[in-house]
C-alpha cells in the first residue's frame, strides 16, 4: 500500500470515531492598523466577517481533514468596536456535525493592547460543507462532547439548524 494510501485509511477509520471538540479549536489575533479602518477608527465590518470566515473555516477543516466551503452565516450584531492599534482575537470551534456539514461558533474579542483588557465584539455561528476530491459533500466525522458548555453548543447548534431550514 502507498504510504499516501496508508494515510487515507487511517484518517477514514479514525473519522468514524469522532473528534473532540478541542481538536478544532482555532484562535486567531491580529493588530487592527489603519487600513482595516473606517473614518471614526473602527474595524471596518466586511474585515472582521472577512476574518470570521477564515477561523471558522479553519476550525472546519481541522474537524474534517477536507476542503471545506461556507454554506451560511448565521445573524451578526456588532457590540462593541475594535479600534485601531487594538488587537482583535477570533476564537472558533465545532459546536456540531452533522452528514456533510458543520457549525462553527466563532467569538470576537477586542484586546486593548496596552492594559489587555478584552470585550466581547460579536458571536457569528457559521455553516461549512466538507468536500470531496471532486467538489462533492462527503460525510463528516461524528464530534465527541464532553463538558456542560460543549453538551449546550450542540444542543443549540441543532435548534440553530433547525430554524435555517424551515426558512
Amino acid at each position: 500500500m502507498k504510504p499516501s494510501a496508508a494515510r487515507t485509511k487511517r484518517a477514514e477509520s479514525d473519522s468514524s470515531k469522532g473528534r473532540p471538540v478541542s481538536a478544532s479549536r482555532t484562535e486567531m489575533t491580529e493588530l487592527v492598523l489603519p487600513q482595516d479602518a473606517n473614518l471614526l477608527g473602527n474595524i471596518l465590518g466586511g474585515r472582521v466577517m472577512h476574518l470570521i470566515d477564515i477561523a471558522g473555516a479553519i476550525a472546519a477543516h481541522r474537524h474534517c481533514h477536507r476542503q471545506v466551503v461556507t454554506a451560511s452565516v448565521d445573524h451578526l450584531d456588532f457590540l462593541n468596536p475594535v479600534r485601531v492599534g487594538d488587537l482583535i482575537v477570533l476564537e472558533a470551534q465545532v459546536n456540531r456535525a452533522f452528514h456533510t456539514s458543520v457549525e462553527v461558533g466563532v467569538e470576537v474579542f477586542s484586546e486593548d493592547s496596552l492594559a489587555g483588557v478584552r470585550k466581547h465584539t460579536t458571536t457569528a455561528f457559521l455553516t461549512f460543507v466538507a468536500l470531496d476530491n471532486l467538489g462533492n459533500p462527503s460525510p463528516v466525522p461524528p464530534l465527541t462532547v464532553k463538558s456542560r458548555d460543549e453538551r449546550r453548543r450542540y444542543r443549540e447548534a441543532g435548534n440553530r439548524r433547525e430554524a435555517r431550514l424551515s426558512r
